[in-house]
């Protein structure tokens, strides 16, 4: 059995929305204001966290945006990229044309669980906040891992819904990654079953 994991590029303030400024809502790539040690840092940590996965879970705009990238990319982690299996979650997109790419229709949250059933290892959810609340919301995401940005946005789509219930998570790591992000692990708590008299 499988285990959905979400990693995140989040500001301080969970701010989620548009990092490397290519959708126009703040027009600020977040990797420019890093040292070039700290960028360093960051780009290892995308690729070890690529190489542990299995299999990419991403919602269609998400999907879109890597699909008109990495295909004419080189390198470990486009390589990586290209090579996993890729499960893209939408009502519009019939036919993926990004390499080993599979479109789930219907139930999201029975499709997403039917996914983890299938798939041994990690299956990557990134940069997807709309899929990742739907997820978080039906109990079906194992853990989160997310690289923290040193600013604040102030405004902008945000990790976590609003509207979501509380979810019980617990602590699984906590490091530096070069001298100004942070990187944190968290496992969720799933809700205990019923007790038995």
């Amino acid at each position: 059995m499988g285990t959905i994991v979400v990693f995140e590029n989040v500001s301080l303030d969970l701010v989620t929305q548009d990092p490397t400024g290519d959708e126009g809502f703040s027009r600020t790539d977040w990797r420019a204001g890093l040292a070039p040690a700290d960028r360093a840092a960051w780009d290892r940590l995308i690729l070890q966290d690529a190489l542990g996965a299995q299999a990419l879970l991403l919602g269609r705009r998400s999907y879109e945006f890597f699909a008109a990238r990495y295909p004419g990319r080189t390198g470990p982690l486009a390589e990586r990229m290209n090579g996993l299996p890729k499960y893209v979650v939408s009502r519009t997109l019939a036919d993926p044309g990004w390499h080993n790419s599979t479109v789930l229709h219907g139930d999201l949250p029975a499709a997403a669980a039917r996914l983890k059933e299938r798939t041994e290892g990690e299956i990557r959810v990134y940069a997807s906040s709309r899929l990742v609340h739907t997820l978080i919301e039906h109990d079906l995401v194992d853990e989160l891992r997310l690289a923290v940005f040193p600013l604040l946005m102030g405004a902008g789509t945000r990790l976590f819904d609003p509207a979501g219930s509380p979810k019980p998570l617990r602590l699984a790591g906590a490091r530096t990654v070069g001298e100004s992000l942070t990187h944190l692990v968290y496992r969720a708590q799933f809700p205990a079953g019923p007790v038995s008299a």
